[in-house]
């Protein structure tokens, strides 16, 4: 193990001895795991990122901070960020290293992106992000740049190693040899959802100190540390939007308006629009439209430029089919099964019943050979194509895939 003789005298034993239990536990958790202790930190400039740091320079580690650059211009993980990051490794006497990504940034999501909402659906950004703009990335640059084999951020989610003794297996039969990803202990704060997309050689290399924390821990931990991002406020929307302004002037950057009809579901037009991609489904404000009850949207059509609405009785549904699965803490589930499903970042989960589909021909091309259908216990309201569902099995994460489109007939 090395150890960074400038960081050895970083926190004084002041602060050190007023540390919570579960931060000792973290730190001694990080200080037993296996291999070569060097390590590279991803900082987005946030208390989570920062915080991830220091327990792991207090650990002995050697640290060293890298930040990606995906956007110019304001916004938390753009200009703003990249300062604070670079604040931060100063503080800890770590070097700190800023990645190009902005034209990966660019391809992978922004192009995704606004071509997902210009055919209708309302895609799932950050899941992709995590998978093809940081964590592979991340992973890739270490290893030819540092020498580095492992990366951590600051995400509240847990990974059960394939080699701990403690390594359980769900009620689904499947290999030991797998590991697992985990919901965060701080089940307010819970990322998991957006990490479903990681591969297993992924979750090999990487390390969630925050996942054994809760987030009023890590503020606490942080003022402790006197880190200078200990008050800073969290990012309140996807960095997209709040680098735009909002996610209508992003999309307005890139989109031309097109004039289209909203209609009621019975047929009978009730306005017009400029755009489908300012709409998602189940949305019922801002349609611009009066009736004589609340109106949801239930269907956009890009071949027809049109918003479908009804009330909202209507855009509830009991079954819906999920595509480009990738299977995570399980080998791929070949029977209907009983799982519990999180159809958006900040639901619950829902009891469905999950049955394997034969794949379709891009989803194998696109090497996501998995595909099944849903069929809830009791109708879920505004499952919306793109977003992601996620299986879980208590607070182990199963797998998870993107929500395919519904036609939804027009009543005569």
């Amino acid at each position: 193990m090395t150890i960074n003789p400038k960081n050895t005298k970083l926190f004084s034993k002041k602060q050190l001895s007023t540390s919570t239990k579960d931060v000792e536990k973290v730190l001694s958790k990080l200080k037993a795991l296996r291999g070569e202790h060097s390590i590279a930190v991803g900082l987005s400039g946030g208390v989570d990122s920062s915080l991830t740091a220091a327990l792991l320079v207090e650990a002995g580690w050697e640290v060293e901070g890298l930040t990606l650059w995906l956007m110019s211009g304001k916004g938390s993980c753009c200009t703003d960020g990249l300062v604070d990051a670079a604040g931060i490794c100063e503080q800890l006497g770590i070097s700190h290293h800023v990645i190009d990504s902005r034209k990966t940034f660019q391809k992978e999501i922004i192009e995704t992106l606004v071509t997902g909402y210009q055919t209708g659906i309302t895609p799932s950004p950050c899941s992709k992000c995590n998978r093809f703009v940081k964590f592979s990335p991340m992973l890739e640059w270490t290893e030819q740049n540092l020498g580095f084999n492992r990366v951590a951020t600051g995400h509240y989610a847990r990974i059960r190693y394939s080699y701990e003794s403690s390594t359980k297996t769900t009620s689904i039969e499947t290999s030991k040899s797998r590991h697992q990803l985990l919901r965060g202990l701080d089940k307010n704060k819970d990322q998991s959802y957006f990490l479903y997309d990681l591969s297993q050689d992924t979750l090999e290399k990487i390390i969630f100190p925050l996942g054994e924390l809760t987030k009023s821990e890590t503020r606490q931990e942080a003022g402790r540390f006197e880190l200078r991002t200990a008050t800073k406020p969290e990012s309140q929307d996807l960095c997209l939007a709040e680098h735009h302004g909002s996610m209508k002037a992003f999309l307005d950057n890139y989109l031309k308006p097109r004039k289209g009809e909203i209609i009621l579901q019975t047929g009978e037009v009730l306005g017009e629009h400029d755009g489908i991609e300012h709409f998602t489904i189940g949305q019922r404000k801002g349609l611009g439209v009066a009736w004589k009850e609340p109106l949801h949207v239930i269907e956009l059509q890009p071949s027809t430029n049109r918003v479908i609405v009804a009330p909202r009785s209507s855009a509830s549904q009991s079954k819906c089919t999920v595509g480009e699965i990738n299977w995570v803490s399980i080998e791929p589930i070949k029977r209907t099964t009983k799982v519990e499903v999180q159809l958006r970042y900040r639901s619950k989960p829902v009891i469905a019943t999950l049955t394997p589909l034969e794949p379709l021909k891009k989803d194998i091309q696109n090497n996501r050979p998995y595909r099944c259908k849903l069929d809830f216990q009791s109708d879920q309201f505004s499952i919306t194509p793109g977003q992601a569902a996620v299986f879980y099995e208590g607070d182990i994460l199963l797998g998870g895939g993107i929500i395919e489109p519904k036609v939804v007939s027009l009543k005569n």
